[in-house]
């Protein structure tokens, strides 16, 4: 299966050396040059990846962002921008940026960033019933599903990898480095914005009551741990 990918920027010449480089790893290349034509790509050929650049003839790539997310789409999508302030990032990774490039960009690091993606696409061909459980938390890696004091929080496939490496250190410190390679890939392990915002919003689902204490304790500069004592004694 050929994945599909979409490149949505207003340059020709990003577009050709794009899609030769695609082609050649065996990805089909789909092209837009404005948001019009991008949701109209999107609507008719459903790709499974999305490479979307800020500034578009008519308007900015992240009102398309926001767009597919509000209509529920899921599929990944890298940001190329050519803005760098650390802001910023946060605020489209914040909106449902998967991963982003700066411009100018090499195309090997961008074909490496898109190969990431598609390996979180790819479903697992054999799962395991294991059930692993710290305190009064509890995480299926069988069914993908993760309940704290018998509720269930629905997580995406990156905050379920990262709870589910907390877990497995039962309260001892898991480093920022690791957990950056292991969900976002060796490209993404001085990108730890990355992580404040995961963690803030899986902080937001956790503790969606008042009364229930943040679990999940930031070691700055260093990595996270979860508080073992709070979840057995809550």
């Amino acid at each position: 299966m050929a994945y599909r990918v979409l490149l949505v920027d207003d340059e020709k010449q990003i577009h050709t050396f794009v899609r030769i480089s695609l082609n050649a790893e065996g990805f089909d290349y789909l092209g837009a040059y404005s948001l019009d034509g991008a949701l109209s790509v999107i609507q008719n050929r459903s790709p499974d990846v999305i490479v979307l650049d800020l500034g578009l003839p008519d308007g900015e790539g992240i009102s398309l962002l926001n767009h597919i997310r509000e209509k529920g789409h899921t599929t990944p999508v890298i940001i190329l921008t050519a803005r760098d302030q650390e802001d910023e990032k946060i605020t489209l990774l914040e909106a449902g940026a998967n991963d982003y490039i700066s411009k100018p960009f090499g195309v090997k690091e961008l074909i490496v960033r898109i190969k990431v993606l598609v390996r979180d696409l790819i479903a697992p061909s054999k799962k395991t019933e294991d059930l692993i459980q710290c305190g009064e938390l509890s995480l299926s890696l069988s069914s993908h599903q993760f309940w704290y004091d018998s509720r269930l929080i629905s997580l995406t496939k990156k905050e379920f990898h990262f709870i589910k490496m907390l877990m497995e250190g039962n309260g001892g410190l898991v480093r920022q480095d690791d957990l950056l390679i292991s969900i976002w890939g060796e490209t993404h392990r001085q990108d730890s914005h990355y992580l404040r915002v995961l963690v803030s919003q899986i902080r937001k689902k956790i503790c969606e009551e008042e009364s229930r204490k943040n679990i999940i304790k930031t070691e700055p500069g260093i990595g996270y741990r979860l508080c073992v004592d709070e979840i057995e004694n809550d």
